[in-house]
C-alpha cells in the first residue's frame, strides 16, 4: 500500500536512491560495481568513460578531423606455411558473449547448428585441434563469455573434454558488466522490478580490462604466449591463418586490424580512417558520427575499409601500454541512449557506455591494418545469413574451416527473407536448396523447398498467406516464381 500524507490523498514522493550524490560523483558506481564483484580493471575503465561523459564529451568524430585510409597492405591466403614456433606462442580468443535473441534463441548463439549436429563451438574446437595436430604446438583457446553465455557454453563443451576444452579455468575469459546510467541524474539507475536490467555489457572493448583483471594477461605471458588472434565466435570465416600470423610477427606492430572492402551492405558499419592531427589510424562507428556527416560516413568510395572485428595483439606490448596509462586503455567512449527496460519505451531513460575493441588501434604507436578477402568476414547475424551458410554455397572442412565454394569466386549469395522468417524456428522447415550458383534469392510467404531444388542467378519465390506451398525439385534460373 502506498504511503500517504496526513489527511490527504497524495502519495509521498519516492526518496532519491542516492540522496547525497552530487552530479558526476563516481563513488556510488564504484560501490555498486565492487559489491557485484566487478574487476578493478573494469571499474577503472568505466570510470574513464563516465568522467568523459560528465565532461560532456560526445565521443563524436567529425569528418573534418579525419581522412580516408589508403595504401594498406593486402593479404593473400596461402602465402605461408604454419610456423610451429609462432603457433606455440599464440592464443586464439573468441568473443562469445552474445545471445541469439534477435533470431529467437534463448541460449548462447554459438550453440546454433550450422550443419546437422555441428554448431559454432564444434567448429571452433575443430579449428584449434587441427592447428595443434598440424603444427604439434599447444595452441591455446580462450572464449570470452558473458554472464549470459558462460553456463550454456561450458555445459556444451563437456563433449570436448578430451582436449581440455571443458575446463573453465583453461578456456574461459569472463566479460564484465557495467551499470546503466540514469540519463536525468547521471546516477546508477535503479529498477527494483528487475535489478538485472540495471546492468549492461560494456562492449567488446572490455577485452582489455578483462584480460588484465582476470589475470589471464600475466598468465599467458608467463607461459611464453606473445601473440593473440581475436575474433567473433559467429564469424566462421575468421580462422587463424599462418600467413597473417607471420606477417604480424615480422611487422613488430603492437596491433593489427583486419579490414575488407565496404559494399553497399556495409554502409552503416564502422570504418577505418586516419586522424588528420597525428596521422594515426582510428575506427569510427556510426554512433560516433555527427548527423551532418552521415553521408560521408556512408560513402563507401571515400571510406573504403570496414573493420571485420578480427584483430591481432602483441600481448607484451599491451602490458607495456597498460602500465604506461594507469592500467586503462584510453578507448573512445560510445554513448548509447536507451531505456532501462528495452521492451518498455516508457521506462527510465538511461545511457549505456560502451567501447569498441577495434578502437584500440589508435592507442598504440605503430598500429597497422591489413586488407583481407571478404571470405574472412562471414558472420551470422540473421536467419538469412544462416540460411546461406547451411547451403552448398559454403564448404566446411574437417579442419573446421568454413569457406565459400570455388564457384562463388569469393562472393556470398544474397538472401532476402520476409519478416515471417526472422526467427530460427521459421527456417528449420524451409528446406535447403542449392545456392552454389545463386546470386540472389528472395523468399516471401509460407513455402518450403523440396529436396533437389537448385537455384541459379537471381530468383525470388512468393506464396500467398495460408497453407505452406512446396517448391518442387528442379532447377530455377533467373525469375520470379509464385506458388
Amino acid at each position: 500500500m502506498s504511503a500517504r500524507v496526513a489527511g490527504g490523498a497524495r502519495p509521498l514522493a519516492k526518496p532519491a536512491p542516492y540522496p547525497d550524490m552530487k552530479r558526476g560523483d563516481f563513488v556510488p558506481f564504484e560501490r555498486k560495481m565492487r559489491e557485484a564483484g566487478v574487476m578493478e580493471a573494469a571499474i577503472g575503465a568505466f570510470r574513464h568513460n563516465y568522467e568523459a561523459l560528465c565532461r560532456e564529451e560526445t565521443g563524436l568524430i567529425p569528418e573534418e578531423a579525419i581522412r580516408p585510409a589508403e595504401g594498406l597492405a593486402v593479404f593473400e591466403p596461402g602465402a605461408a606455411d604454419f610456423d610451429p614456433a609462432l603457433l606455440a606462442r599464440t592464443v586464439v580468443i573468441k568473443l562469445n558473449g552474445g545471445l541469439g535473441t534477435s533470431m529467437g534463441l534463448q541460449k548462447v548463439k554459438s550453440v546454433l547448428e550450422v550443419r546437422p549436429g555441428v554448431n559454432f563451438l564444434d567448429l571452433i574446437v575443430r579449428q584449434v585441434k587441427s592447428l595443434r595436430e598440424t603444427s604439434a604446438s599447444p595452441v591455446r583457446l580462450l572464449l570470452m563469455n558473458s554472464f549470459s553465455t558462460s553456463a550454456d557454453t561450458l555445459d556444451y563443451l563437456k563433449k570436448h573434454a578430451d582436449g581440455g576444452f571443458a575446463d573453465a579455468s583453461e578456456v574461459e575469459l569472463m566479460q564484465n558488466q557495467v551499470p546503466k546510467i540514469d540519463e536525468a541524474t547521471l546516477a546508477p539507475v535503479e529498477w527494483p522490478a528487475n535489478p538485472s536490467l540495471e546492468w549492461c555489457p560494456p562492449g567488446h572493448g572490455d577485452l582489455y580490462p578483462a584480460l588484465v583483471g582476470s589475470g589471464w594477461l600475466d598468465r599467458l605471458l608467463e607461459a611464453g604466449v606473445k601473440y593473440a588472434f581475436v575474433s567473433n565466435s559467429d564469424n566462421l570465416g575468421a580462422v587463424l591463418e599462418p600467413g597473417l600470423l607471420k606477417h604480424f610477427a615480422d611487422s613488430g606492430a603492437p596491433f593489427l586490424m583486419e579490414v575488407t572492402r565496404r559494399t553497399p551492405a556495409d554502409r552503416k558499419g564502422g570504418h577505418l580512417a586516419v586522424r588528420s592531427g597525428d596521422g594515426r589510424l582510428l575506427l569510427r562507428e556510426v554512433a560516433q558520427c555527427p548527423d551532418a556527416d552521415l553521408d560521408a560516413f556512408q560513402d563507401i568510395d571515400r571510406h573504403r575499409y570496414f573493420n571485420t572485428n578480427s584483430i591481432w595483439l602483441r600481448l607484451d606490448l599491451l602490458k607495456e601500454k597498460l602500465a604506461g596509462c594507469g592500467g586503462v586503455l584510453p578507448l573512445p567512449m560510445i554513448r548509447n541512449r536507451k531505456t532501462v527496460d528495452p521492451r518498455d519505451k516508457n521506462s527510465t531513460a538511461v545511457i549505456q557506455l560502451e567501447v569498441a575493441m577495434g578502437a584500440a588501434i589508435e592507442c598504440f604507436e605503430g598500429s597497422q591494418a591489413i586488407e583481407v578477402p571478404r571470405s574472412r568476414f562471414a558472420p551470422v547475424k540473421s536467419t538469412a545469413d544462416l540460411f546461406a551458410l547451411r547451403s552448398d554455397a559454403y564448404h566446411i572442412g574437417e579442419d573446421g574451416r568454413v569457406e565459400l565454394a570455388d564457384i562463388r569466386h569469393g562472393q556470398p549469395p544474397v538472401v532476402k527473407l520476409d519478416d515471417s522468417y526472422k526467427l530460427v524456428d521459421a527456417i528449420e522447415s524451409l528446406g535447403t536448396p542449392s545456392l552454389a550458383a545463386c546470386d540472389e534469392v528472395g523468399i516471401r510467404g509460407p513455402l518450403r523447398f523440396a529436396d533437389g531444388v537448385v537455384l541459379q542467378g537471381k530468383v525470388s519465390f512468393s506464396a500467398a498467406p495460408g497453407e505452406i506451398r512446396t517448391v518442387a525439385p528442379g532447377t530455377y534460373v533467373d525469375g520470379d516464381f509464385s506458388l
